[in-house]
């Protein structure tokens, strides 16, 4: 087995690599001054599994040619099997036309990590659950959930606790984590009057007096889960935390989030968010690195990866 880091988030390949006990490949990424991505490996890769790291956060479309050129580079060398492993996978918002002649780009991303020449995809808590049947290769689709919540179990005292769906999509997943909390389940009605804009319109179910816990896969300007915060309080909720799993945080999103309802927000580090919220107590990054080196693992092996979930 063999761990091929990309340049998108070096701490978390190195976090993975500590807890496989595995030294990352040598390689050498670099760009021309024109912006072209050069990929050079400097370890023989014939006849091994290899696991390529790399988030296709921003920059989105360099982190993507990075990574394609990375698996291009192994079909070369003759790598007996290549696993394309993306904690944040870019363009999962775009999985469906939402308007006449608008593009499907989910789908054009896997079919280009496909065409490179991946053999399998390894990512986590993908926007829309059918994006794997956009690629035609295996995709294990992991879940964060266990990490979230033994971190409330372990930092959150209050037992009357609510689990909140900051949106009518993502009751599934606040309904998983509500289970395994023993907990009641709230949804936030929002309408989205244009992209990246959110108003919320009713609150859902009782949060009078609860310590409310909005559940999300991803926050990207933060007005969803602000206003969903604000919504809650009106309503009598006790006090607010977010749990995030990809904390893609644009524009003016941290400071959003400083000002807002919400007590504390925890993200994980699929994305590295690690100089953006440098010395600010309201946003913790929690890792799900054991999740993923386990993951590799058992792939490596041929032994179940569901079961991580049981």
């Amino acid at each position: 087995m063999k761990i091929l880091a990309g340049t998108s988030n070096s701490s978390l390949c190195n976090e993975i690599c500590k807890y496989l006990k595995v030294r990352p490949t040598e390689r050498m990424i670099t760009r021309f001054a024109d912006s072209e991505v050069y990929v050079e490996i400097k370890e023989n890769m014939r006849g091994n599994d290899v696991f390529v790291i790399q988030s296709t956060s921003y920059p989105a479309n360099d982190n993507i040619m990075e990574l394609l050129i990375c698996i291009d580079s192994l079909r070369r060398s003759s790598a007996k099997s290549i696993t394309a492993v993306i904690p944040y996978f870019g363009y999962a918002r775009q999985d469906r036309k939402v308007v006449p002649r608008s593009p499907i780009s989910a789908k054009l991303v896997a079919n280009l990590i496909v065409n490179a020449g991946a053999t399998r995809v390894l990512t986590m808590d993908l926007h829309a659950n059918q994006i794997q049947g956009f690629f035609d290769i295996p995709v294990d689709n992991l879940f964060a959930a266990p990490v979230l919540v033994k971190h409330i179990l372990k930092n959150i005292s209050s037992k009357n606790i609510v689990s909140v769906a900051p949106d009518v999509g993502g009751v599934e997943r606040a309904r998983a984590i509500g289970k395994r909390l023993n907990s009641g389940l709230a949804i936030i009605d929002k309408r989205r009057e244009k992209p990246g804009q959110s108003e919320v319109m009713n609150v859902i179910g009782n949060v009078k007096g609860k310590t409310c816990i909005i559940i999300d896969d991803l926050i990207d300007s933060g007005g969803t889960i602000c206003n969903a915060a604000e919504a809650l309080i009106k309503n009598g909720a006790k006090e607010v935390y977010c749990y995030v799993v990809h904390g893609v945080l644009t524009g003016k999103s941290i400071a959003n989030i400083n000002k807002s309802k919400i007590k504390k927000m925890i993200i994980t580090n699929t994305i590295d968010n690690t100089k953006k919220i440098i010395n600010n107590s309201k946003i913790e990054i929690i890792s799900i690195a054991p999740l993923i080196a386990e993951a590799i693992k058992r792939i490596s092996k041929s032994t179940s990866v569901s079961s991580l979930f049981n």
